[in-house]
């Protein structure tokens, strides 16, 4: 029983080893403003953060894998945060241009070309 506990401890570890990867992917993604590539990465983040809640959930670990955990929350939480900052600073661009195109075709169609 104690190895079948320190196998799911150790699978834990690396679901979060995994998704640390990914969310770091996604903050370089966001980055480099690549946005086709950040939404492939977060339904593959949606993905795996669905099929590792089981194992997580129903699985106690000692204080050292606790620790790792909590380690690896704290970075992704830190990517996360990082990757809203940018997606929000684009989406605020994207909005000013919208609106500058609206305005630009309402007066295209009130004074003519």
């Amino acid at each position: 029983m104690g190895e079948y506990k320190q196998m799911g401890a150790h699978q834990v570890i690396r679901h979060y080893e995994s998704l640390s990867a990914i969310t770091g992917q996604m903050r370089e993604a966001a980055v480099h403003g690549n946005w086709d590539t950040l939404v492939s990465l977060e339904q593959q983040c949606s993905r795996h953060v669905t099929a590792m809640k089981p194992v997580d959930t129903e699985t106690a670990l000692d204080e050292s894998a606790r620790q790792r955990k909590i380690q690896l929350i704290k970075k992704i939480l830190t990517d996360d945060a990082e990757i809203r900052n940018l997606t929000e600073t684009w989406m605020g661009q994207l909005q000013r241009i919208m609106q500058s195109n609206r305005q630009e075709q309402r007066l295209h169609q009130t004074y003519g070309a």
